[in-house]
């Protein structure tokens, strides 16, 4: 079931310990679940989010600054700008990142992260660096997909913003790049990145990909299926497969 969680208002705390919780209740396989952690300021990370909703079961956490209504392109971007400037200039201090709304999310339900985020004067969006500040370090060992909007810049350095607050995720090897040049292609664009990414799914999600599988003791472990349970002799990178029972995807 897809669901997005309520947020429930509590009292402020500190800089980084914010004043809104998440709870949530997930109905996933415990350790193979999906979660999609995003921060949207004008609309095109949700509609991204919302397109992979269509695609996969998965939990979605939206990331919400404290201060609200904020106009962080105002005075010429002045808000933003220094907001990020702040983070640059001493990326290990707490009181460098702008409060966000706290979360209380069982990661352990989550072998699979998906983390969507606008790119801001060439950096990741503030409010992410903030959440992610806070919750990088609970996602060591995690597979981790990027996805990262903006208008034209190029995401290098969004990429190295996600992996020096999540040092220890398994990323994948293609970051997925929304800009106004490709923005029209978007549903076909997240639908072949999903494909590729080398998540690891719930068994139950495996099955409905290939009703074979269910019939593990007639197929040789050593052959690969398609998802409809017939024999591929060759494969290209990205394609999906099944091979001892596991859907896997070709990475090379």
């Amino acid at each position: 079931m897809k669901r997005i969680f309520p947020i429930l208002l509590i009292t402020l705390v500190s800089c980084c310990s914010r004043n809104s919780e998440v709870s949530a209740q997930t109905e996933t396989t415990n350790g193979s679940g999906t979660i999609v952690l995003y921060y949207s300021y004008t609309g095109s990370i949700q509609a991204i989010v919302d397109e992979i909703q269509k695609l996969k079961n998965v939990d979605v956490v939206e990331v919400q600054p404290v201060e609200k209504n904020v106009k962080y392109e105002a005075n010429n971007y002045a808000i933003g700008s220094a907001l990020i400037s702040a983070i640059r200039n001493n990326p290990d201090a707490a009181e460098s990142y702008p409060a966000v709304e706290a979360v209380s999310i069982d990661f352990n339900k989550y072998s699979n992260v998906i983390v969507a985020t606008p790119l801001w004067w060439s950096n990741m969006a503030a409010p992410m660096q903030s959440f992610l500040f806070e919750h990088g370090s609970e996602l060591a060992g995690k597979n981790i997909g990027l996805i990262v909007s903006s208008a034209s810049s190029g995401i290098s350095s969004v990429v190295t913003d996600a992996k020096r607050l999540i040092p220890n995720g398994n990323f994948n090897d293609e970051s997925l790049w929304i800009n106004d040049g490709n923005r029209s292609s978007m549903p076909n664009l997240v639908n072949e990145w999903i494909e590729q990414l080398n998540f690891t799914y719930a068994e139950k999600e495996i099955n409905t990909y290939a009703p074979m599988i269910k019939k593990k003791n007639e197929l040789n472990d050593s052959q690969i299926y398609d998802l409809q349970g017939r024999k591929i002799d060759s494969l290209g990178k990205g394609q999906i497969y099944i091979q001892n029972g596991e859907k896997r995807v070709k990475q090379f």
